[in-house]
């Protein structure tokens, strides 16, 4: 099939690049501007940028996919594929592509409709999520659904893991949809909209960690921030040393034990756990501030972590 594919992140990639392969013909890839990252602020192409300069495909930038001129583009493509563009896509260009637009959204819809879908499955103790190819229609992930395909949900698995996972089973599910909708194999169903829930976009914000909360809900937060926002909180010795960490991974140590009368959430217990509201957390890799990540067991061993030590709430913007 001849289309535009709209796509920004990294999520997208994995779809163009299989689009490519099927055989489709790209005629354009639009994606918002580049912008600067890292420490020192270096204007760095998008990853679907870099992808369409990698696979020679024509490539536009824009702030306002509705402000731009596309009238050429439309008229060669028959359909719009949507894959962690970030930009909501007017009426006006879903109505002037023969097929519309087709969106890869990162969850099993209707749950989880908006920016963070498989994030919030991780915090919200989903033990199963998916891929979702759905028609775009002026509202926020509410067209009808061309085609699901679910996962499990791992144990220990950080919201980064999820997500490339989640985007190489949308890149194989959107080249098995399209073929079947160019061979009017397919039928869009509506979603029912009495499981619909939402999944709003993550800020700094969401990092701070709760140590009162029960363990289960806290190892779910530390792997659905993970790498972004990312749990932080606060690692202060007993020798009065503090420093900010950011918590990647880690399990339950027990999920019903009650704090000692002499230990609060947030404490280190003799066994190198964590006190939880209820339960306790065993933490499994650590990034402190300026540093890499590693393994807890290196950071405990590196600062020799023991009663009292304490993991604090960190003052986050």
């Amino acid at each position: 099939m001849r289309l535009i594919f709209l796509g920004t992140g990294e999520f997208a990639v994995r779809a163009l690049s299989a689009l490519v392969r099927a055989g489709h013909e790209i005629i354009a890839v639009i994606s918002q501007p580049d912008r600067p990252a890292g420490r020192g602020r270096t204007i760095l192409p998008t990853p679907a940028h870099a992808a369409a300069d990698q696979l020679g495909v024509p490539h536009i930038q824009t702030a306002d996919v509705n402000a731009l001129d596309v009238e050429g583009l439309v008229k060669r493509a028959e359909i719009g594929l949507v894959a962690a563009f970030g930009q909501k896509i007017g009426p006006a260009l879903l109505n002037a592509l023969p097929r519309g637009c087709v969106n890869i959204h990162g969850s099993l819809l209707p749950k989880y409709r908006g920016a963070a879908p498989y994030q919030w499955a991780i915090i919200n103790g989903e033990t199963e999520t998916g891929v979702t190819v759905f028609q775009l229609d002026e509202r926020w992930d509410t067209g009808p659904i061309w085609s699901q395909r679910a996962t499990p949900i791992g144990e220990t698995e950080t919201a980064d893991e999820l997500h490339d996972r989640l985007a190489q089973l949308g890149a194989e599910l959107i080249v098995e949809t399209l073929d079947q909708i160019e061979r009017g194999q397919a039928q869009p169903r509506a979603q029912d909209v009495t499981h619909a829930s939402r999944a709003p976009k993550l800020s700094r914000a969401d990092a701070a960690l709760d140590w009162s909360q029960a363990a289960a809900q806290i190892v779910r937060r530390i792997h659905g921030l993970w790498s972004w926002p990312a749990a932080t909180c606060v690692f202060a010795s007993r020798s009065g040393k503090v420093g900010r960490v950011q918590l990647a991974r880690a399990r339950l140590a027990d999920p019903v034990a009650p704090p000692a009368p002499d230990t609060s959430p947030g404490s280190f217990c003799p066994d190198g756990s964590v006190q939880a509201g209820v339960g306790r957390v065993r933490l499994l890799e650590i990034k402190p501030a300026g540093g890499k990540l590693m393994t807890f067991e290196a950071f405990a061993n590196g600062r020799r972590v023991a009663p009292p030590d304490r993991l604090l709430p960190a003052d986050l913007p």
